[in-house]
Order: C-alpha cells, then sequence, then structure tokens
C-alpha cells in the first residue's frame, strides 16, 4: 500500500519530536523513501543523525550545506514527494504556515508542496486551546491540508489535557487509509454543486441565503483525493480552496444552476446536490434601484425549478443521485419525504437546531438516509472529515 511511495517528513522545536523517529523508522518498514528536514530549533530535541539513520538519507535543515558547497532545492522537494507529513508542529510553526512565513527551510517545502500535506500539531493544552491556534488550525484545514488532531493526555507541563501529538502507529493507519482511498474513484465523473444562489430583485438587492459553500468544496476535494473527474457548480461563496483538477462552473441565480447542471448530467456517475438553490426568484427584476418612496413594498414570488427532482426524474440506472436536507422541525420525517419524492439514492440530513451544524460553520453533523432509512448518523466534526464519511457510505453504492 505504502510501497515505494515518497514521503517528506518535517520536524519542528517540540518535545513531542522524540516520536518522529519511531514514526521515520514505520514509514521506512512499509517501503517508503523518506526524506527528513527540520527547523534548527528541532535539533535541540532530536537529533538528525538519528534521523538520518533510520530514513536512509541525509537530513536537510539549512538550504545551503557549506559544508559540501551543496544546495537544498525546496522546490525539487515539494514535486518529488507523494505527500508530507510535519509531526510534530509547533503553534509558531502553524502561524508560520498560515502566513506564508518562509523563515525556514521546513516551511519553504511546505509552501512548494504539490502533494497532500500532513499536519500534527503538537502543544501545551492552553496553547493548543488558544482562539489564534484554533484559527490557524482551521485556516490550514481549509487551505486542504489534512489535520492529525492531538490526543488528550499528560503534557510535558504536567498538565492533563488536549496537545499530545498523534501517536505514531495511529498516523500510520492515517497514512495507509489515505494512500488506499486514492484510487477508489479513478476514473468516475463526479458532478457536485455548493453555495447559495442569489436572485435579484434589482441591481443592488437580492434574496438568497446563509450558505458558504464549505460542505460542497469539502466533498469536492475528497472526491478528488480519490481520484475522480470532479465538476463543481457553485453559487456566489466565500473565498476556499478547491483541488488541483477540479473543474469549477460559477452561476449566479437557481435558473444559471438548473442550465449548468443539466447540460451534462447524464455523464455524471456520482450527482452530490450539496448547494441551497433558493426556492422563489421574484417575478421581475428591477432595471434601476427601486427607490424608498413609500412605507411598504410588496415583491412577487414565483417558485424555482426543482433541480434535485429534475435529475431524480431523468437518472439513469447505475447514476447515484445524492441530496441535502437542512431542516429546523420534525427532521428524519421531512428528509425522508424528500427522499422519496425527488427518487434519490440517498439524503444528507442536518439540522439547524445542532450548535455546530449547517450554513457557515467549519463543522456539521449529518444523519445519511437511503430508501430503506437512516443508514449513519455522525458527530460535530470538521467539514473536511463529514465530506470523507459521506463518500465512504456513499462510494460503495
Amino acid at each position: 500500500m505504502l510501497k515505494g511511495k515518497k514521503i517528506v517528513v518535517g520536524v519542528t522545536g517540540s518535545i513531542a519530536a522524540y516520536k518522529t523517529p519511531l514514526l521515520v523508522r514505520m514509514l521506512v518498514k512499509e517501503g517508503c523513501e523518506v526524506k527528513v528536514i527540520m527547523t534548527p530549533v528541532s535539533k535541540d530535541f532530536v537529533t538528525p543523525l538519528t534521523l538520518a539513520t533510520l530514513s536512509r538519507n541525509a537530513v536537510i535543515i539549512e538550504p545551503f550545506r557549506a559544508a559540501s558547497g551543496e544546495w537544498s532545492n525546496h522546490v525539487e522537494l515539494g514535486l518529488w514527494a507523494d505527500a508530507m507529513i510535519f509531526a510534530p508542529v509547533t503553534a509558531n510553526t502553524l502561524g508560520k504556515m498560515v502566513n506564508g512565513i518562509a523563515d525556514n527551510f521546513v516551511i519553504t517545502a511546505y509552501l512548494s508542496a504539490r502533494c497532500p500535506v500532513f499536519i500534527a500539531p503538537a502543544m501545551d493544552l492552553d496553547m493548543f486551546n488558544h482562539p489564534s491556534t484554533r484559527k490557524n488550525i482551521d485556516l490550514l484545514r481549509s487551505y486542504g491540508n489534512f489535520i492529525i488532531e492531538p490526543q488528550t493526555g499528560e503534557l510535558a507541563s504536567g498538565l492533563s489535557g488536549p496537545g499530545r501529538m498523534e501517536e505514531p502507529d495511529k498516523i500510520m493507519a492515517i497514512f495507509k487509509t489515505f494512500f488506499a482511498r486514492q484510487n477508489q474513484l479513478a476514473g468516475i465523473n463526479v458532478l457536485i454543486t455548493a453555495g447559495p444562489t442569489i436572485e435579484r430583485i434589482d441591481p443592488v438587492r437580492y434574496i438568497s441565503n446563509f450558505s458558504s459553500g464549505l460542505m460542497g468544496v469539502a466533498l469536492a476535494n475528497e472526491a478528488r483525493s480519490r481520484g475522480a473527474e470532479v465538476t463543481l457548480i457553485t453559487g456566489p461563496k466565500h473565498p476556499l480552496t478547491l483541488a488541483g483538477g477540479i473543474k469549477e462552473v460559477k452561476v449566479e441565480s437557481a435558473d444559471e444552476m438548473y442550465n449548468a447542471c443539466m447540460k451534462s448530467f447524464p455523464k455524471y456517475e456520482f450527482v452530490i446536490m450539496a448547494a441551497a438553490v433558493a426556492d422563489y426568484t421574484p417575478d421581475k427584476t428591477a432595471s434601476n434601484k427601486i427607490k424608498k418612496t413609500r412605507e411598504n413594498l410588496s415583491v412577487d414570488l414565483h417558485s424555482t425549478t426543482d433541480i434535485l427532482k429534475k435529475m431524480g426524474q431523468i437518472k439513469k440506472p447505475g447514476q447515484v443521485v445524492v441530496g441535502f436536507a437542512l431542516e429546523t422541525e420534525n427532521e428524519v420525517a421531512n428528509a425522508e419525504k424528500k427522499l422519496k419524492s425527488k427518487n434519490l439514492d440517498f439524503i444528507i440530513l442536518n439540522s439547524l437546531r445542532t450548535r455546530g451544524a449547517g450554513f457557515g460553520t467549519p463543522t456539521n453533523k449529518i444523519t445519511i438516509l437511503n430508501p430503506k432509512g437512516i443508514i449513519h448518523q455522525g458527530t460535530v466534526k470538521p467539514k473536511e472529515e463529514v465530506a470523507k464519511d459521506i463518500w465512504d457510505i456513499i462510494s460503495k453504492k
């Protein structure tokens, strides 16, 4: 599974660096070619000689080696690697990764990576729980990195809490799962929609909703990481990082999203409609700004085309169509009704009554249903992790 994989291991200045030699040894034992890079401070916690011996390659700390006159090229390293794992990662390095502060070889290599990047933070519990650290971790996750959350336990300070770098055997399990998934959807065409639509009232006003597009983008990135050919149709969304190779089609209104979806719907094996498409649109859009000339104003609305229902009506045998249901009451009953009325294969339910779920949050909590009933009930977790759960389940179809 890992044999022949080229892995860069980055080490930063944390006491948890004592675990890194074991991780390197495990990677080499699995048949990986490993190159270790270190920050200058990390030498105080683990010796370059140890890591060079275990990796069977010279350790890179500085871009220029005075003794040999050689220059270590971080760009070439970024192109060479099949994956990079930074373990342990300090709060200081997290901040540098987020802001692109390339003042050491580890950060320049990270910024040059074209491969999947795994980040395993390690620090004391108060540092880990600080809002700036949590924000940096969320941002790094939004950039497409894989965060290996630290475990709770006894820390070097003598305190007990979250901040312990994940154990090497658990990191190896994450690696194996990742590479096993890499070609799971190879050659499969996937269509995903994301974000809101906006329905113009006049040139400066519109009807819309609070969707950020985070869930749809996470689903698209995960599908791409598993080898799928992905098209993402997005309404106006927050700036989000897409994995390389994803075709993005930008639309504004529900009608535009309908036309974009129907244009090539038959060629897709999987369709996931994560977009929050407006149910109603104004009968007329004023060509000029509507002036405030009276106390009350009425806007006549008509329903938009139900894209999901149309897909359910015309889908071919073998096509998998998945919908989302965001509910505020009678959640399961409403989701079951939507699943059946639109002839879907799966529906993914979340509730605005659940803290940390729904629109505009980096996390979500989902329930997945198929025509036989509930098949998965999740917990609140980052939307990137939710996307993995969704693909694990629906790809079995």
